[in-house]
């Protein structure tokens, strides 16, 4: 068990935990690890079945009870009266990002803070920005509660991470590349890390970046680069638009160029390619047999569950930020990462790194909130608060950092 205690702003804290996939699993049993933080946990999901699993692993393997209950996220009225019926401090929303904005509603409209690890997409159109969430600002404001946007690793560590090179490491940061590099293996010949229709939604859409103080887009896929890791070594990267590149452009001061990359393996390119092709990764619904549905929709219910390959998964993640930038009016560059093990993430928590460092980071945006360290009516962004507390919680909480300095050109 992780030391480090946090005072809470009233000694008690009672957090309902939404969605029971793969990352609402680690955030439960992040959450009942720190008891000194989350005092009473509720897991709800619409499948009443996994949160009563997931509950019975962090009985055994955390020793704590935890409660579980369902709800439909769709439903704002029905979420709405489960909170007033709960009065939990904190709402951490794990579900999938179609349901951000009718969680925000339940919580404003039930006064509870709120906290989730994506942005909203809309069901209907591949497009994801803050824009939505940014709108509810004053309404957060004025009800007097707290809104914590991306609270993940990308986004959400990345975002602090920068923030903490912009207050510890440069005058002034001029480039930005986020990269995140999963060097691990599942043996199937095909499956994506996190939720399906969401993952290959992110990657078939046009990959866009920032520089000089507007957006630059490409042909999906169609820009790489072979980068050095540390640890996991050479992975071809390639240049995606990611959400977190919209509210640093704005937050880092001096900025002038921002990207973010992904690494695949060939193997994985090319099933994805053939899907394509084939219309398997479209998201406009088609008749079939006197039924409307979408093929992503379809392709999702084919592929392996993504929760399920925890006990298969090996090897190594590593997530960070290459930033340049000037420093007592001499240029530098440093790269500041986490790396994680799958097989201890899945001996700890039974689910593989890609939950667990997306999980981790959400379960310490709400011990930052309910702590009062970072708590702060309105909307906010992950960069825009203190980063030291945040980063002295991941080396606690089982994500350790590090910086490297990196050589120029």
């Amino acid at each position: 068990m992780p030391s480090g205690k946090i005072s809470l702003t009233d000694g008690m804290a009672k957090v309902i935990i939404v969605g029971a996939g793969g990352v609402g699993n680690v955030v439960a049993h992040k959450c009942a690890q720190a008891s000194d933080v989350f005092t009473e946990i509720v897991l709800a999901s619409r499948t009443l079945s996994k949160c009563e699993a997931i509950a019975a692993d962090i009985l055994a393997k955390q020793g704590r009870s935890i409660r579980v209950a369902k709800i439909d996220a769709d439903d704002v009225a029905a979420t709405t009266q489960f909170l007033l019926d709960e009065k939990p401090d904190l709402l951490l929303n794990i579900a999938l990002p179609y349901q951000d904005l009718p969680l925000m509603d339940a919580c404003l409209a039930a006064g509870v803070d709120y906290l989730d690890t994506a942005n909203y997409e809309p069901p209907e159109e591949a497009k994801f920005e803050y824009k939505w969430q940014w709108a509810y600002r004053e309404k957060f404001e004025q009800a007097g509660r707290m809104a914590l946007l991306g609270s993940g690793f990308d986004p959400g560590v990345t975002n602090v991470f920068c923030a903490y090179a912009q207050k510890h490491y440069f005058d002034e940061i001029e480039t930005i590349d986020i990269l995140d590099a999963n060097a691990g293996n599942h043996g199937y010949h095909f499956a994506t890390n996190f939720n399906p229709e969401i993952n290959i939604r992110e990657i078939t859409q046009n990959g866009r970046y920032w520089e000089e103080g507007q957006w630059k887009e490409i042909e999906a896929m169609s820009v790489h680069q072979t980068y050095d890791f540390p640890v996991v070594g050479q992975q071809e990267a390639y240049l995606l638009y990611h959400e977190e590149l919209e509210s640093l452009c704005q937050n880092i001061k001096g900025l002038k160029r921002i990207r973010f990359w992904m690494t695949f393996s060939e193997k994985y390119l090319t099933h994805l390619k053939v899907l394509e092709n084939v219309g398997m990764t479209s998201i406009e619904p088609i008749d079939f047999n006197g039924q409307q549905i979408a093929p992503i929709e379809f392709l999702r219910a084919v592929l392996p569950d993504p929760a399920s390959l925890g006990p298969r998964t090996k090897g190594k993640t590593c997530i960070g930020c290459d930033i340049v930038g000037m420093k007592d009016g001499k240029k530098k560059r440093i790269f500041i990462y986490n790396v994680c093990d799958h097989e201890e993430c899945f001996a700890e928590v039974s689910s593989q790194a890609i939950s667990y460092t997306t999980g981790v980071p959400a379960m310490i945006g709400g011990m930052m909130i309910l702590s009062g360290k970072w708590r702060q009516d309105g909307v906010w962004n992950m960069e825009q608060l203190d980063p030291d507390p945040f980063m002295e919680q991941l080396n606690l909480r089982g994500l350790p950092w590090q910086v490297q300095e990196l050589p120029l050109g």
